[in-house]
């Protein structure tokens, strides 16, 4: 898995052969990341930022790697991918110019995200700026501070040695302080030289603390809806995954049922019970007329930052008088001005508090006891022949288990959860890929280990993704991607080749955009612009020295050997030829672009 970086005129022995030398700047942030624990650093070389892939060269212990990207955007979603498997900082950093602007959309999908990621970029040396020198981008020429500015958290130019540590250590800080998101700090590349002073620097660690301050009176006062309600339910966005425990004990106790969004399905067992599916876009009947119960007077969504594809367009089902709003991030209260109640917080504290007072006597408050039927079949495991769950109502149920050819989509995505072994991760790109496996994946695993990046949307992310979740889990990753990005990004596949990691890449072929044709012909518009060519992916995964498979059948979808394909220390390529004309479940994505709901409760 590691990467050597080869110096144009020292060779590795040389460096580690030479006397102890001054540190230069770049030293000092290679030592800064490997004591917090970073692993890898993303990018692509290039002349200004040489020096700090020289002092990563330099390193005696060899602990802060390099994966080299075939685009800077590819970079930057491998180090979201990192992060959101290991929860440590992702590191992308890129060169000046070109370099810089190509990491753009990775870092706006972090930031959309709330994703931790620290930033480098290199500039031209600072006598140059002002100049019209290659590739400049200070603030005279193209400003990628400037640029960057409004997708971080934190974003600096470094112009003096003295303000090196300072920054970096800010730059770490934000990138952690709710809400996430990427930190950019932009180096010309004489500073980057420069020498510096050998500091040790052994408390940095400190830097990346999570401080959980909870509203504790607004806990109290959720408290005590919570005992006057008839009937609660449950929403979960993407933000519930360190309190699932605490709010799984919790919907136990009282009986809720529970909704979440396209992006909060990662952390729910699809089987379980109370799981009513997902409500959004691509969402399910059972979802939504549970949304609409009117039965239910208290609706708690929690950890969700009310965006349009979470909410099916800001539906008033959701946002209406009966929610409370439970989060950690302020920042995602603006969008539910309609709640009852804000609730700020580390959301298990919350539901731990909570769970005690049910506990001691809510009225309606009890815990299942063992001789509970539904109770019992949830602790054995029993999974019913319904491949999607107890409560779950789909669309197009038949299309599951369809014999067709061209495959269905629907059977894809229903096979997949039947067969990909739980530790697995998996990773849901852009497109109509989102629809179908929002809509008819469901496993009985709940670990997290299903990401869907809908905060930015971006075509490819998935492609980088995966590579970087597969280093930091060491487990086998799955790209499910669609023709269309695959030919944006597919080449990042070579770096899964280069490093010899099990990343599976699933491409849903089909010859089209199909979220671009199938949202013209829902929407009445016109339909140009979606046609793309018959291409043969396995064939060009074969030219590049990787296994390639075609999948045309039912009998060849269920041939595939996943256990297999996991041991390999090489990634694979599955094009699978699916049926053009089912239509996706994206009615409501459909609306929003009509303008049809466009104002939150509207």
């Amino acid at each position: 898995m590691r990467s050597t970086l080869k110096l144009s005129q020292l060779s590795q022995s040389n460096i580690k052969n030479q006397a102890p030398r001054q540190w230069d700047n770049a030293d000092l942030i290679v030592r800064y990341l490997t004591l917090i624990g970073v692993e890898y650093i993303f990018g692509v070389p290039g002349g200004a930022i040489e020096p700090l892939y020289n002092a990563i060269a330099r390193q005696p212990d060899n602990a802060l790697k390099i994966i080299v990207a075939r685009h800077e955007a590819g970079a930057a979603f491998m180090a979201e991918g990192y992060t959101l498997e290991t929860g440590k900082l992702g590191v992308c950093c890129a060169t000046t110019g070109p370099g810089a602007t190509n990491l753009l959309t990775g870092v706006a999908s972090a930031y959309a995200d709330n994703v931790p990621m620290l930033v480098i970029t290199a500039q031209t040396p600072l006598p140059k700026f002002g100049r019209n020198a290659l590739q400049e981008s200070s603030c005279t020429a193209i400003d990628t501070v400037g640029i960057f500015r409004h997708c971080t958290r934190y974003n600096t130019l470094i112009s003096h040695t003295e303000q090196l540590v300072t920054k970096l250590g800010a730059a770490i800080t934000a990138a952690f302080r709710v809400p996430a998101g990427p930190a950019h700090i932009s180096i010309p590349s004489d500073i980057l030289r420069q020498g510096s002073e050998r500091k040790e620097i052994n408390q940095v660690g400190k830097l990346i603390h999570n401080f959980k301050l909870t509203d504790n009176e607004a806990v109290e006062e959720l408290i005590s809806m919570i005992s006057e309600a008839k009937r609660v339910a449950l929403f979960l966005g993407k933000g519930c995954g360190q309190a699932i425990e605490p709010i799984m004990e919790f919907a136990e106790l009282t009986r809720a049922p529970i909704m979440t969004g396209p992006d909060g399905k990662r952390w729910i067992n699809g089987f379980h019970p109370l799981y009513r599916g997902v409500f959004g876009f691509a969402g399910h009947q059972s979802a939504q007329q549970t949304m609409q119960d009117e039965t239910i007077d208290l609706l708690i969504a929690i950890g969700t930052p009310i965006t349009e594809l979470g909410t099916g367009g800001w539906q008033s089902h959701l946002l209406s008088e009966r929610m409370v709003h439970v989060d950690s991030s302020i920042e995602h209260f603006s969008r539910s001005p309609m709640a009852r109640l804000h609730v700020c917080g580390d959301i298990s504290s919350v539901f731990k508090q909570i769970n005690i007072n049910v506990r001691l006597g809510l009225k309606w408050g009890r815990k299942w006891d063992e001789t509970d039927p539904v109770k019992q079949n949830y602790l054995t495991q029993q999974v019913p022949s319904n491949d999607h769950g107890y409560q779950i109502r789909l669309d197009n149920k038949e299309a599951c288990y369809s014999d067709d050819i061209p495959l269905k989509p629907q059977r894809v995505a229903t096979n997949f959860a039947r067969n990909i072994p739980s530790n697995f991760r998996l990773h849901i790109d852009a497109g109509n890929a989102w629809a179908w496996f929002t809509h008819y994946f469901h496993r009985s695993s709940a670990k997290g280990h299903y990401h869907i990046a809908m905060g930015f949307g971006s075509m490819g992310w998935a492609i980088g993704a995966a590579i970087g979740n597969c280093l930091g889990s060491k487990e086998p990753s799955i790209c499910i991607t669609g023709d269309g990005s695959y030919l944006m990004s597919g080449q990042e596949i070579t770096v899964a080749l280069q490093h010899k990691l099990p990343v599976i890449y699933v491409v849903l072929n089909d010859s089209e955009l199909g979220m671009v044709k199938h949202g013209q012909e829902l929407g009445g518009a016109e339909k140009i612009g979606f046609q793309l060519p018959k291409i043969n992916f396995a064939k060009i995964a074969q030219a590049m020295s990787i296994e390639g498979i075609t999948i045309y059948t039912p009998e060849q979808l269920d041939a595939i050997d996943w256990n297999r394909l996991g041991e390999k220390s090489a990634p694979t390529l599955l094009d699978i030829l699916i049926d053009p004309k089912e239509v996706p479940p994206m009615g409501q994505r459909v609306k929003g672009l009509a303008a049809q709901s466009m104002t939150p409760g509207g």
